[in-house]
């Protein structure tokens, strides 16, 4: 079996996965003797080379998309079934948990690590893709602020079999602005009753648990900081049910829904941290998370830039190839200035994370900037491609489709932009006091 081959790899990687440290993410190969000497007298700050295990972990990764995604891609998005094989033989190699801390049995690889998976992945299939790296985004806010009981049965319970968890905060009147959340959850003893409504949650019908934002402070007047709480909310309770299927356009392996909360019975110890700080707890997963979004951008960018070379190497106008014609070549060139920027910038913004520092303000450019180079790399490999690219026969009007949703979920491409002027403002406005 293909996965046979795969699992060895990861076998090899898992040997040296102790030695394995996200801030060297851009560290040295080991170097001759006279390497070090010689590199030793410019002492440089930077270097982009990839550890022997990320390289290792990334080989992985691309192994796997190659032989367990690619070939069954197309027969996915047009079925729109859940990619449950698929999600099984992740899990088994590894890759579904590879970013969960190892004291609840994943093997703890940084976010720069985690990007390097997602653009393999994202290579084959966003749809396919996301399924899987949701799962992150359900989890982030328990690996910020659950307790240990609450990681060992939740955060253990993703490593002990292929699950998937979902993060319920969108709701049908609240998207881009998250603070008009209507969802309530009111204490009664020993218990939160929670009523309302989310709408667009990946994953909602196949997870096995959700986060959950509610308003747990009724005053209008109290503000978002202190008026949300987070909840974890098992799917088998009574009261959670989840609607259909919606159809999307694109990425249509992923599973999205809305989910109706009615008179669900929370326990106590189901609550995130503390009541009130949930909207903390769940805009601070988005600066680990919108990295590895990004990186999934870029990986459909590289696709779209490679179909798109290919066939300009093989289709010929006015008797020659069409990569011969500079409106070709330099639409191929832009692709590439694009893919390699917004990579270091992702890279750069995982990189941050994975040091313990805040990087809202990176996270929030590379987010916008891959997005946006997923949407043009793919409209113009469709251009690129004509009439064909327009037919479902070949692979470019997918990544199309699929590349709209990298503008919009996690964040729209609006609001990235105000994150990103609202620091440059309150930067230039603290260092002129």
């Amino acid at each position: 079996m293909a996965l046979r081959g795969a699992s060895a790899v990861w076998r090899t990687f898992s040997k040296n996965i102790n030695k394995l440290s996200a801030p060297r993410a851009f560290a040295h190969q080991k170097a001759t003797q006279h390497e070090e000497q010689e590199a030793a007298k410019f002492k440089p700050g930077l270097c982009f080379e990839l550890s022997p295990e990320q390289q290792e972990l990334q080989q992985l990764a691309r192994k796997f998309t190659r032989e367990e995604i690619i070939p069954v891609a197309a027969q996915y998005d047009k079925s729109g079934e859940y990619p449950w094989p698929i999600i099984r033989k992740a899990f088994d190699v590894g890759l579904l948990t590879a970013h969960l801390p190892v004291a609840y049995g994943g093997l703890g690889v940084g976010i720069l690590d985690e990007c390097l998976i997602i653009e393999e992945m994202a290579y084959g299939c966003t749809g396919i893709q996301t399924t899987m790296t949701a799962n992150a985004l359900g989890q982030m806010p328990l690996l910020i602020a659950a307790n240990d009981w609450q990681k060992k049965e939740y955060i253990g319970r993703m490593t002990r079999e292929a699950l998937v968890c979902a993060y319920c905060v969108t709701e049908p009147g609240a998207g881009s602005d998250v603070a008009g959340t209507k969802m309530s959850a009111v204490k009664k003893g020993d218990e939160y009753i929670l009523n309302g409504t989310k709408m667009w949650i990946t994953n909602g019908g196949h997870a096995n648990w959700y986060f959950v934002l509610a308003r747990t402070n009724p005053d209008p007047k109290v503000p978002a900081g202190k008026a949300y709480s987070g909840f974890i909310v098992e799917r088998a309770w009574p009261g959670v049910t989840p609607g259909r299927k919606e159809q999307n356009m694109g990425q249509r392996a992923s599973d999205t829904r809305g989910i109706t909360f009615e008179d669900v019975r929370v326990p106590v110890k189901n609550l995130l941290g503390v009541e009130g700080a949930g909207f903390r707890i769940a805009m601070g997963a988005f600066d680990r998370t919108r990295p590895p979004v990004a990186a999934g951008a870029i990986g459909l960018a590289k696709r779209a830039l490679d179909e798109a070379t290919k066939y300009s190497l093989q289709r010929k106008t006015m008797g020659k190839l069409i990569c011969d014609h500079q409106a070709i070549a330099f639409m191929l060139a832009d692709m590439a200035i694009g893919i390699e920027s917004a990579r270091l910038c992702t890279l750069q913004s995982a990189w941050e994370t994975d040091l313990g520092r805040r990087n809202t303000y990176l996270a929030s450019i590379a987010k916008a900037l891959a997005a946006d180079v997923a949407n043009k790399c793919a409209t113009d490999a469709v251009q690129i491609f004509g009439g064909a690219g327009y037919n479902s026969e070949y692979p470019v009007e997918k990544l199309m489709r699929d590349a709209k949703i990298f503008q919009i979920y996690e964040g729209t491409a609006q609001i990235q932009r105000l994150i990103v002027s609202r620091h440059l403002i309150n930067r230039m406005k603290e260092s002129s006091a």
